[in-house]
């Protein structure tokens, strides 16, 4: 592109076209049904689809198990416009449900919280059957027949489509620990083969006139940086995201391995790229839904998946859980990279470090995208540096821009502001139009945008640069964007931190103030005290800590650094302080 010919405005410059070959730039997006667009992109009914614990499961498969399920589905009672609450791992079950609720008209409907949100979610859809895993427990199911409109429960045996023995001792370990000392049992319980048979013996009419802008699948976000909420998702929203992304991790030269572990398909990511991508691109899907988190690079070693889903949390164990030789050769990753959450100058050092010492040539990425954007929002395709919050340009068919924050005035180039997206992947909404109105919204060139919440800022190239999540200004002055900050310290390479991340918390002395916390895992034999000096040093007056806190380790919450726990750990010592203070005042005062 001309730069003498840019407005200043990446919703029009679309600076980032440039990166692509002039053959995509026109990609459509198809307006089909999800079965549709897996049968135009199947590589051939006698082609292995996915492999589950030992067990090639064929496309012929796929379509057989997805017609039989579709009729059960009827013969329960399920309908167009109604909502399957459905609680599966990343089993192959899952994506037979998935295509059968489109077929008959009806949306799945998943979340992986507390059961009591579960349950909240079970009762305002109505539903009457859930389907979930046969370790429920008894009590919970009592839950869902108690505080719900729920009858009927459907439990599949997660082994149900491979054989126990074909596990890994440790897969097998894992997923005994999910069991109940009571599982759920009786009259409200129908075994996965009952449910079956229902299907084979259902003789009416099935399919649902084709709408592939109807609710399909909703799931609620983790709830790990905020109130959790439902998004909703049509055929048309989730091929919009995968028809962008199928390319990724692929070659000319072989079937590519792609492999999904651990992660659950309630996190829309998971069912968009992380399942239906690398089928509908002709990749060999792997599933091990019942891993440990701690077990990923097992998982790793045995399937030598040319590409898999990575999360902080995954690179982190396989890096430090010590039973990667140093001569081990990860040469057959074909993609490395990481989404989910920000990730600092210091841990992309470390990872790409890694990758290089056992001879894996992958340039290791961070992405970007939001269960409300689809998915993936964007694409490494950059030759810009790695870090700073470098998350790539966008994908083929999104427009992202920048536009200054709680306003649709858009800011031009390096200007930082709230990060928005328009394009085809965009959830048709939440489950409350309130909230809809103020993510998804139309300006005045007529396109609906996404305005997603997250500040950073896009150079004249297209590529995106992802700061933080909101606006944390403190008392005094300046705004606590975490990235930067954790990011001053990487590039300072003080000697004995080996990680480090800041966490803001409300300042209850001044409303809508926030006040930062720095937490560090240091090298063996440092202190806090030995690191403190350089640390404030590297920061300006309004970025420096209240505290810096040393951990043993980066901890997790529902696969993200967890912040929202250590917020809510500072905010009741800083409760319990406040509270004996006044204990004393009193005391000294009588």
């Amino acid at each position: 592109m001309n730069m003498n010919n840019m407005t200043g405005r990446p919703s029009i410059d679309r600076p980032w076209m440039k990166y692509y070959p002039e053959v995509l730039r026109n990609l459509q997006i198809p307006a089909c049904t999800l079965m549709e667009y897996l049968k135009m992109n199947c590589p051939g009914e006698n082609v292995i689809a996915m492999h589950y614990y030992g067990n090639d499961i064929k496309w012929s498969t796929v379509f057989e198990k997805t017609e039989i399920i579709a009729r059960a589905l009827k013969a329960l009672g399920f309908g167009e416009g109604d909502q399957i609450p459905v609680f599966l791992q990343a089993v192959p079950e899952l994506v037979y449900v998935l295509l059968a609720a489109e077929k008959i008209g009806a949306s799945l409907l998943c979340r992986d919280n507390t059961l009591e949100e579960n349950v909240e979610a079970v009762r305002k859809s109505g539903a009457e059957v859930i389907i979930a895993h046969d370790y429920l427990a008894q009590n919970e199911l009592e839950k869902y027949l108690s505080d719900s409109s729920v009858k009927k429960v459907v439990l599949l045996d997660p082994c149900y489509s491979c054989n126990r023995e074909d596990m890994p001792d440790y897969i097998q370990n894992t997923l005994d620990s999910r069991y109940p000392e009571v599982k759920a049992g009786g009259s409200a319980v129908l075994g996965w083969d009952e449910f079956l048979a229902q299907g084979e013996k259902f003789d009416g009419e099935a399919e649902a006139q084709t709408n592939v802008d109807r609710p399909l699948f909703r799931a609620y976000t983790s709830g790990s940086t905020g109130p959790s909420k439902q998004v909703i998702h049509s055929a048309h929203t989730m091929i919009g995201v995968v028809h962008q992304m199928n390319f990724y991790a692929g070659t000319d030269d072989f079937r590519p391995s792609w492999m999904i572990a651990c992660l659950p398909p309630a996190l829309i990511a998971v069912t968009v790229s992380g399942i239906l991508m690398p089928l509908a691109s002709n990749k060999l899907l792997i599933l091990s839904p019942f891993c440990d988190p701690m077990d990923i690079d097992l998982e790793m070693m045995r399937y030598r998946p040319n590409s898999f889903v990575m999360i902080p949390w995954f690179v982190e164990n396989i890096m430090h859980n010590g039973r990667i030789a140093d001569d081990y050769d990860m040469s057959y990753l074909l993609a490395a990279g990481v989404g989910c959450e920000a990730y600092n100058n210091k841990q992309l050092e470390n990872a790409q470090e890694f990758l290089k010492a056992h001879n894996c040539n992958a340039r290791f990425t961070t992405g970007y995208g939001s269960s409300e954007a689809g998915s993936n929002m964007t694409l490494p395709l950059s030759p810009h540096p790695m870090g700073n919050g470098n998350v790539g340009i966008p994908t083929l068919c999104n427009v992202i821009s920048v536009f200054k924050p709680g306003t649709q005035e858009e800011l031009t180039y390096h200007q930082m502001g709230e990060i928005c997206v328009s394009g085809p992947g965009l959830m048709l909404g939440y489950d409350t139009p309130e909230a809809t109105a103020e993510a998804l919204q139309t300006h005045e060139d007529g396109m609906v945008w996404l305005h997603t919440g997250d500040l950073g800022y896009m150079d004249e190239d297209g590529v995106l640069y992802v700061q933080t999540r909101g606006k944390s200004p403190r008392h005094g002055g300046g705004d606590l964007a975490t990235l930067p900050m954790e990011n001053r310290l990487a590039d300072a390479e003080i000697e004995g931190i080996n990680d480090e991340f800041f966490v803001v918390v409300p300042d209850d002395e001044h409303r809508g103030c926030f006040l930062p916390y720095l937490f560090v895992i240091l090298k063996d034999g440092y202190t806090v005290d030995d690191i403190e000096d350089e640390v404030r040093g590297c920061l300006d007056d309004y970025m420096q800590p209240v505290e810096i806190v040393e951990l043993s380790e980066r901890p997790f919450f529902h696969f993200k650094t967890n912040r929202i726990g250590l917020t809510q750990e500072i905010l009741s010592a800083r409760n319990t302080w406040r509270k004996n203070r006044r204990t004393v005042k009193r005391a000294v005062a009588v």
